[in-house]
């Protein structure tokens, strides 16, 4: 299954850009990270089946193994492509939210933009490797 990063805003050369680098390096699933202007650009269109996940103030608040399982099913149930939308300052519109299939939060604070991003591919790799059965706890 395909890990698509779709982010409003451009990441450059950045701490945050390091961190989202080393983990997506990390990631052994097929993974792609398309970035869009603030306002307007185009998504690129997805591999149905499809899921669309945005990160989201209003999301639901997630362990990792509970993400792991989610990604895990989507994956078994032959979905080719798992979106994870970060949308832009002032966030998602309400249908953005409707059509999304899941939203998820990383707690009840308001993060930066690049450091959602890169807690995003921290929390993909940490998935995938609990997926896979490795003792993700023990790297980082």
């Amino acid at each position: 299954m395909l890990l698509h990063v779709i982010a409003r805003g451009k990441i450059a050369r950045s701490p945050e850009a390091d961190l989202f680098e080393r983990y997506t390096r990390r990631i052994t699933w097929p993974l792609r990270h398309s970035e869009l202007p603030d306002s307007g650009g185009k998504v690129p269109d997805p591999q149905p089946p499809f899921r669309t996940v945005l990160l989201d103030e209003r999301g639901e608040q997630l362990t990792s193994e509970k993400f792991a399982t989610i990604l895990g099913r989507w994956r078994d149930d032959g979905v080719r492509e798992a979106r994870f939308v970060l949308g832009a300052a002032d966030g998602h519109d309400d249908a953005a939210r409707a059509g999304a299939d899941l939203l998820i939060a990383f707690g009840a604070m308001t993060w930066p933009h690049l450091l959602a991003r890169a807690m995003l591919a921290e929390q993909l790799w940490r998935a995938t490797s609990i997926l896979a059965g490795h003792p993700y706890h023990r790297a980082g």
